[in-house]
């Protein structure tokens, strides 16, 4: 078993066509990616090591394609070219557009050939992963790896400016008298920030979007690929909220930041906190030297969190047989043994309930409670924001939300200008399905 690079994408799909003998074992690619920090990519390799040695039948090429972005756009280019991956570790909020698209099975008919129903197999997976796994009640993505914005803070930076590291913050407000508190300034210099977040693509969207939600919002339609919520006052407002974090208060640096800078950051006490997933955990875990503790994103007027992560699809274009194949290894990633123990080596949470009555599972969460966070804040969690056309309109409100953090305009017009962008960029959509007439 070798991990492919991604520059050997071609390489590896091209030899997936090569005919072999009858009685061959059944060949399947599985994309995966790594959006977050840690040793997820060997340990990846590893599980699929596992799965191969356990089912002789079925032979599995891990391919490490990046981004969650670079995974979507590398699958699109496999299946566009005819040749589609077995299955692929998809960002979640991805799936409805592939529903959209027709690139993507749904898996009812597989569910179904094992005695369930799709909301009865659903129902095996926590309740706030389904809208991101289901479209129009059809199961088209299955949950692997999930994750919330989590808030990190530093114990002895919280005990150095006389607060309490069992009282985090809980409320906006709170939350900036906190930050006040802990940023060190000698005039123009800044020895220690109170916040940093990561400010690059998909990042940014989906914090924007936690913040969004926590400020009364929805920031999109769940119900709906063509609708977002842009230029509305609660996403105005959250985005108000983070300009003043950079400019009015100075707790935040201008301009954007990475996660790689941030996490730097944070081990090295140059900032107290950090909003990073709960997919850093692990990460964290092992490079933080000093105390640390975990919370839920403070809210403005309702505890929010968006849900994020991957869920495992199988596209278009394989064969019943690679479907078939495809969906044994779907099973066998998100068993809670799988499942759990990839929760316990990356720090996302396992989306299947179960895992959490195994032994081991109950060890490592007494053993490590900050992982007991995420699992809390899923009563308040949402969708992830999902259009059509889901990168380019995401984009349109990162691009408004960088320029705002890099002093270049204000939270109405980038606000105004995001949304007009966004709707354009709907548009196609719209015009077939909400403004579509029979004939």
């Amino acid at each position: 078993m070798r991990l492919l690079s991604a520059a050997a994408l071609a390489l590896a799909l091209s030899a997936a066509a090569v005919p072999r003998p009858v009685h061959a074992a059944t060949e399947l690619e599985l994309f995966f990616p790594v959006p977050v920090q840690g040793k997820l990519a060997v340990e990846m390799q590893r599980l699929v090591e596992q799965f191969d040695t356990e089912h002789p039948d079925i032979h599995v090429t891990a391919v490490y394609t990046g981004s969650y972005d670079d995974t979507n756009v590398k699958t699109r280019a496999a299946i566009q070219a005819g040749k589609p991956p077995g299955a692929v570790i998809m960002s979640a909020n991805f799936v409805r557009e592939y529903a959209i698209n027709d690139e993507v099975i749904p898996f009812d008919g597989l569910i179904t050939r094992d005695g369930q129903t799709p909301a009865q197999f659903m129902d095996q997976f926590w309740p706030a992963l389904r809208l991101n796994a289901m479209e129009h009640g059809s199961v088209y993505g299955v949950p692997f790896q999930n994750s919330t914005p989590l808030l990190y803070y530093s114990v002895d930076a919280f005990k150095e400016v006389g607060l309490d590291p069992d009282h985090p913050p809980v409320t906006w407000r709170d939350w900036v008298d906190d930050l006040r508190k802990l940023a060190k300034h000698d005039g123009t210099q800044t020895s220690r920030w109170g916040l940093m977040f990561p400010g690059t693509y998909d990042y940014l969207g989906w914090i924007t979007s936690g913040f969004a939600m926590s400020n009364g919002g929805e920031y999109y339609n769940p119900g709906y690929g063509g609708e977002v919520y842009y230029n509305e006052p609660s996403t105005v407002g959250a985005v108000r909220f983070i300009d003043a974090l950079v400019h009015k208060w100075k707790v935040m640096p201008e301009g954007v930041t990475d996660a790689n800078a941030v996490t730097t950051a944070f081990f090295q006490g140059r900032t107290a906190m950090m909003v990073l997933s709960t997919g850093s955990l692990s990460f964290v875990r092992e490079n933080m030297k000093t105390p640390y503790r975990v919370a839920f994103l403070p809210r403005s007027l309702v505890n929010a969190a968006p849900i994020g992560g991957a869920s495992l699809i199988v596209p278009k274009g394989n064969s019943p047989e690679r479907q078939a194949a495809a969906w044994t290894l779907v099973k066998w990633l998100v068993s809670p043994e799988i499942a759990g123990g990839w929760s316990r080596f990356t720090g996302y949470f396992s989306p299947r309930i179960a895992a959490y009555d195994l032994p081991e599972m109950k060890s490592y969460m007494a053993e490590h409670p900050d992982a007991k966070v995420a699992l809390d804040q899923l009563v308040y969690a949402r969708g992830w924001f999902s259009t059509y056309n889901t990168v380019a309109v995401r984009k349109a409100l990162e691009d408004a939300v960088q320029a705002i953090l890099s002093g270049k305009t204000t939270p109405e017009a980038a606000m105004a200008e995001a949304q007009k962008q966004a709707d354009a960029l709907m548009k196609p959509y719209v015009e077939q399905t909400a403004l579509k007439l029979p004939e």
